[in-house]
């Protein structure tokens, strides 16, 4: 069943094809595959840390369970929204107050310089820029997207994709820092550990309380701006950033699918068949096309100097 967005707002007459019969909307699935994820205290596991020297497969230490928490990936979903608002010609709606107590002097002025603009200015009524309306704001107003944590197992068949669940591998990894004098001959100097999650292979399970399709062409233009930037340093997700942690490859299963073709996309033992290549074609030709020229109409709904979809300024 096709759901109703709502439109009102928008100077664009969003229409989907004729022969679109469903959509996942209003939960979004981002596929992710993550080789070392390290969100420092973002892991919760379900029991004791694995064994480290030694390893057997059947060691209950050694098929741990958990769940990884939402808030650094909410942080990392926000930079790429924030990434393209800004690359349509908009601004950011800013995370933090104004009057907030910063670190570094004068940093609020300068991000106001670098493509934000003070967080709640856009508020017109109940509602404000697709960030401020997204990821909330003041008056306790809840934000529009749920970010739910990803429950995550190393064992495959424990893992519910249609959940956001994911399989991984968790590991609490302890280093030393010795001594670089010769005279100490390599004595240790004190004992580092950090939690860590491996091999990430599942879905992260978002959903929209409103359903406008601006916001879900912000979302898969958002994931697929991080992944073709995974590999910078300030888009990486989570720490151990230097070590190669948090380059993730992610991007938005499609929403055409049903929850069982879903479900075929990570069972190893399957391929795709010939009614989800339609709807590959389908996404990618036209319906994508459609949320993303929302995205582009509303963006330009909030700044006069940005072209909408047909070209004009608004």
């Amino acid at each position: 069943m096709v759901p109703t967005f709502d439109t009102e707002h928008l100077d664009y007459e969003f229409s989907l094809p004729d022969d679109v019969e469903e959509f996942t909307l209003p939960d979004v699935y981002v596929g992710l595959e993550i080789p070392l994820l390290a969100p420092g205290d973002g892991i919760v596991t379900d029991r004791h840390h694995a064994s480290a020297d030694r390893y057997e497969a059947d060691d209950p230490q050694n098929q741990i369970g958990g769940m990884v928490s939402p808030f650094p990936l909410s942080g990392w979903l926000r930079h790429g929204c924030e990434r393209v608002v800004q690359a349509a010609g908009g601004t950011a709606c800013h995370p933090g107050a104004a009057n907030g107590d910063y670190m570094l002097e004068d940093v609020y002025e300068r991000d106001l310089d670098a493509g934000y603009h003070e967080k709640g200015s856009c508020v017109d009524g109940d509602a404000g820029c697709m960030l401020y309306d997204l990821f909330g704001g003041f008056n306790d107003r809840a934000g529009r997207l749920v970010r739910r944590p990803i429950g995550f197992s190393p064992i495959r068949r424990q893992v519910d994709v249609l959940q956001g669940e994911a399989e991984a591998h968790y590991r609490q990894l302890n280093t030393q820092v010795r001594s670089r004098n010769a005279e100490d001959d390599g004595q240790p100097l004190r004992m580092a550990s950090r939690d860590v999650v491996g091999n990430l292979v599942g879905t992260w399970k978002l959903s929209l309380r409103e359903l406008k399709p601006e916001y879900v062409g912000l979302l898969v233009e958002a994931v697929d701006y991080l992944d073709a930037h995974s590999d910078e340093f300030e888009l990486q997700l989570g720490g151990a950033r230097n070590f190669g942690a948090g380059m993730v490859d992610a991007r938005v299963i499609n929403p055409l699918y049903s929850d069982a073709e879903i479900k075929r996309v990570y069972n190893r033992a399957q391929d795709v068949t010939s009614g989800m290549q339609w709807k590959d074609d389908v996404w990618r030709e036209s319906v994508r096309q459609e949320f993303v020229a929302a995205l582009q109409a509303r963006v330009a709904g909030c700044d006069g100097d940005v072209s909408g979809p047909g070209g004009d300024a608004a």
